[in-house]
């Protein structure tokens, strides 16, 4: 298991990338596969960033990897606003781009690249959202 703390701004993501791919090569993922958890990290990251924090200076973010016989688990803490992804609604994904809202499709791409998904918030301790991916299935 590894965990580093990163300060929650745009310029960290890709020392953030560069972190959680690898513990992904570490726990034998392939290429494919670790891009897919650098890209669900990267856009948990980002909406971290933006919506929790929301220009809050001296935020951070705590990334822990621990590899497991079956996969990857990533789990990204923060001390920021906390939110209800069942109040997200789904991207209209066949709606013209001219008539699509801007942004929106962050959830949607972390639920479709990793095989499972957790927000919860614990009172006094944080956001914590949990990333799991399996080893060996692709999409």
């Amino acid at each position: 298991m590894r965990t580093q703390l990163f300060l929650a701004d745009f310029s960290n993501l890709q020392q953030m990338r560069e972190f959680v791919a690898q513990a992904a090569r570490d726990a034998g993922f392939d290429e494919q596969e670790t891009y897919a958890v650098q890209l669900a990290t990267d856009e948990a990251a980002s909406n971290i960033i933006e919506h929790a924090y929301r220009g809050q200076e001296g935020g951070q973010i705590e990334i822990t990897c621990q590899a497991r016989s079956d996969g990857l688990v990533v789990i990204l803490r923060d001390h920021g606003r906390s939110f209800d992804p069942q109040r997200v609604r789904p991207p209209n994904l066949k709606a013209k781009l001219s008539r699509r809202s801007i942004g929106g499709l962050g959830l949607y791409m972390i639920y479709h690249l990793m095989d499972e998904v957790q927000y919860q918030t614990e009172p006094g301790a944080g956001n914590v959202l949990t990333l799991f991916k399996r080893r060996g299935v692709q999409e």
